[in-house]
């Protein structure tokens, strides 16, 4: 099962909760890049979430939504165990992985909890001013890169 079935059935309640991060693990996400070495993130309920992307078909459906959607999009294939394990602890601040966030139905957080990213970096529950759901993501309101410096999409 591909990583948008295990979200499928996740969101059915009929999913395993292993099974889906282990899929996100094995995937190559599609992460949007701002500038040469940041990669897009949005501020949601007290953590930076990673944007990424099943496929083009599901990084265009967002790039819809932005300001300037004829516009074209760098973007990176990245493997899911990456990003858990290497970028999220370079962030510095509670971060996690936002898919498919332009897909009402099909979107999912990974949060910052202890089994999904490293356990050095988990501090899930956020103590928050906004509710998250972590089943499904809503349409972040600040973006910015990460990793060396700050950019905007």
């Amino acid at each position: 099962m591909g990583l948008p079935d295990e979200i499928a059935a996740t969101r059915a309640g009929t999913g395993n909760p292993s099974a889906l991060v282990g899929e996100l693990r094995r995937t190559a996400v599609l992460v949007p890049r701002v500038g040469e070495e940041q990669l897009l993130t949005a501020a949601y309920g007290g953590v930076r979430w990673i944007l990424a992307f099943t496929d083009e078909a599901a990084l265009a459906r967002y790039a819809l939504t932005r300001e300037a959607p004829g516009e074209p999009w760098d973007y990176a294939a990245v493997l899911g165990a990456r990003l858990l394990d290497a970028v999220i602890p370079e962030l510095g601040e509670p971060a996690g992985v936002a898919v498919d966030v332009a897909d009402e139905d099909g979107s999912m957080l990974f949060p910052p909890a202890p089994g999904i990213v490293p356990d050095a970096v988990a501090v899930w529950p956020v103590e928050a001013a906004e509710p998250v759901n972590a089943v499904t993501a809503a349409a972040p309101a600040e973006h910015r890169g990460s990793g060396h410096g700050e950019g905007t999409r």
